[in-house]
């Protein structure tokens, strides 16, 4: 008995210990207040046989399997429509790939899709599902401006604010049983939070910070993250895929107590003609 308990990896035995912990914590406060008639036992669950995401010890694959059927909720329900022009969807992935592997989570698959939709927009969903409007795209002025909007949709996911978004809509919604969550009330949940976005300010400085450490890594000049804020700050209002809050404006300071005046230019993506040329389909 004890050769064969030794015989668990230390991180198998953590996850383990992780996961009792989380049924026990879960089932005390079911116990105490108990869920609305639509939030199943995890009995009851199991004599259903309804398929559970347990959300507070998703694995990647798991992550990315769910990513994968809210990316077909939001193309099916017509929330994603996605821009068919091959060359600018090949640009994107381009980009994004070149981000993906230098990110601080490049252990996972990564899918760059550009939405056609005209406003100055971009959104993640776990599992690596990056999305661009074609706006933003005409909006941004060189590579490195839209590299800076990839790169911090892919901090969103490399901190997996997403699943923690999940597990406190899951809660406040009282769907959330001792044994997880059902699938499809996650995919449902998913797809809401990544039209809403709901992400906090300490989520949005920390997408800040990723995205422009990974910007650096890939060789982008930081100028572009810095540039597309300004511009964006001086044609007012707050495009939906920044959060109101923090502010523009106090996330540009930021930025620039992080920069090198004398390295922000370093890097590649700052030819204005070479990206128009890239993006003439658009117009």
């Amino acid at each position: 008995m004890l050769q064969r308990f030794s015989s668990f990896s230390y991180r198998s035995y953590r996850r383990l210990l992780y996961g009792l912990a989380t049924f026990v914590l879960t089932l005390s406060i079911s116990l105490i207040n108990p869920q609305p008639s639509y939030g199943l036992s995890w009995i009851e669950l199991m004599l259903r046989g309804i398929q559970i995401v347990q959300i507070s010890n998703i694995s990647n694959t798991q992550e990315v399997a769910l990513g994968k059927e809210i990316n077909q909720e939001l193309i099916r329900s017509g929330q994603a429509k996605i821009y068919r022009d091959r060359s600018i969807g090949n640009y994107v992935n381009q980009i994004g790939q070149r981000l993906a592997k230098t990110s601080q989570r490049p252990d996972i698959p990564y899918t760059f899709q550009v939405v056609d939709d005209n406003s100055i927009n971009a959104f993640a969903t776990m599992g690596g599902y990056v999305y661009i409007n074609t706006g933003l795209m005409a909006a941004a002025d060189n590579e490195a401006e839209l590299a800076s909007v990839i790169g911090h949709e892919i901090g969103h996911i490399a901190a997996r604010h997403g699943i923690e978004q999940m597990r406190d809509r899951a809660l406040a919604q009282g769907v959330l049983s001792a044994a997880g969550l059902d699938r499809s009330a996650a995919v449902q949940i998913g797809v809401d939070l990544a039209i809403s976005r709901p992400n906090s300010r300490a989520d949005e400085l920390e997408a800040d910070r990723f995205g422009l450490e990974n910007m650096i890594q890939a060789n982008y000049a930081p100028a572009g993250m810095l540039g597309f804020m300004e511009k964006l700050l001086k044609q007012g209002g707050t495009p939906s895929f920044l959060s109101t809050h923090p502010a523009t404006s106090e996330r540009i300071t930021i930025l620039r107590q992080r920069l090198d005046p004398q390295t922000i230019n370093i890097g590649n993506g700052l030819d204005n003609r070479a990206y128009s040329n890239r993006i003439a389909a658009l117009n």
